[in-house]
């Protein structure tokens, strides 16, 4: 939380301002701070490795040659190292023999009965692959073919031999056809309140602004008729999410909004799950396949969150630690048991699908014991 707050304050800061606001000289430093790029990657050139220095001022005379007499004198009047074990030609181990390639084994002539060497030398390549299922060398013909022969007393294998080598042809599966929605389009009805959009979805558009995404949840602020938001896959990051959660705070339409596989972190998913707790109208939140993990510190957050809401049913995200998960799974059930519960007394009824200490958490009241529980009672008689 600490680290959430310190950065909050760096969210509606004006890149662009604070650049023009630099000097030449604080840009060209700013440069040449950026110029290093990876200095521990050694696959890089030293170019890419490091900064610029040849622009430097010299800082005294400097020959050349005599500093390249002076390194390869140096380098010959350096002892050699002496080694630890003297090198004297000696061979160890065993010596190396090619393996000898295997002898073709002999194919011996097999003498059969007269009608069985008639019956082969007739046969078909067909049904020579027919008697080779039928004897269990079933490598030759494909299963289909295989359980057939045994099946039936008929040539099953019409390609003979061919079949051999001729795999099961699998039906192409299409691509899946690419997002057809207009953006442009679709953000002005959402200004204009148009009455035919009732589902807005985004998904796998990878080109969209992040101003326009910001521009949408603005328009969903005075929006009154989108129920459902998805913009799975769109590269979406923290400001997207702060928008978005700015958005929720104040929006009585939206009942399901889906940011799964995007790039925001664990700032913008707390501030979409905070403010939860300003709305009462949405029931489905996807938040999952994020671009890096979260934390346990975050998803111990987030489960405190989802048990203080009572109005979300839906939550999809995969807690990696199992304490939050129970905590967040218990809350979604809590809540979709006063659902129900407040469903039923709608309509003039009242079914007890609860114990009475939990009636007793989700009304905060206390319940009179009146024996034998009642399925249904008269309107007027409400707890």
């Amino acid at each position: 939380m600490s680290f959430r707050k310190e950065m909050e304050k760096y969210r509606d800061v004006d890149e662009d301002e604070l650049l023009r606001a630099l000097s030449e000289e604080e840009l060209q430093r700013l440069e040449d701070e950026l110029e290093e790029l990876d200095p521990d990657n050694a696959l890089l050139p030293a170019g890419l490795r490091q900064k610029d220095q040849t622009k430097k001022a010299p800082t005294g005379s400097f020959q050349r040659d005599s500093l390249l007499a002076h390194l390869e004198k140096q380098a010959r009047e350096h002892p050699d190292k002496e080694d630890l074990v003297p090198y004297t030609g000696e061979k160890r181990g065993k010596v190396w023999v090619p393996k000898k390639k295997a002898v073709d084994p002999i194919m011996e002539d097999v003498t059969l009965e007269p009608e069985l060497e008639e019956a082969l030398a007739n046969a078909t390549d067909a049904e020579l692959c027919d008697i080779a299922a039928i004897l269990g060398m079933h490598t030759l013909m494909s299963n289909q073919q295989y359980y057939e022969a045994l099946a039936s007393s008929t040539i099953v294998n019409k390609q003979g031999l061919n079949s051999v080598i001729q795999c099961t042809q699998y039906k192409s599966v299409p691509d899946e056809q690419p997002n057809s929605t207009d953006v442009e389009e679709t953000l002005q009805k959402i200004k204009s309140n148009d009455a035919s959009l009732v589902e807005v979805n985004l998904n796998n558009i990878k080109n969209i602004p992040v101003p326009t995404l910001k521009a949408y949840a603005e328009a969903l602020k005075t929006n009154t008729v989108v129920q459902k938001l998805s913009i799975v896959g769109t590269r979406s990051n923290d400001p997207v999410a702060h928008a978005m959660a700015e958005m929720l705070k104040v929006n009585t339409t939206l009942k399901s909004l889906n940011v799964e596989s995007n790039f925001i972190t664990g700032a913008g998913i707390l501030a979409l799950v905070e403010a939860l707790q300003f709305n009462t109208t949405l029931l489905e939140l996807k938040i999952d396949n994020q671009s890096q993990p979260l934390g346990n510190k975050v998803e111990m957050e987030i489960a405190n969150m989802l048990e203080k809401n009572t109005t979300l049913l839906k939550f999809g995200y995969h807690f990696t630690q199992q304490g939050p998960r129970l905590r967040g799974s218990n809350a979604m059930m809590n809540n979709n048991d006063l659902a129900r519960v407040t469903r039923s007394d709608s309509d003039g009824s009242f079914t007890l699908t609860l114990s009475v200490p939990e009636l007793e958490k989700a009304f905060h009241k206390k319940f009179k014991s009146t024996g034998k529980a009642k399925s249904k009672s008269n309107p007027k008689e409400k707890a």
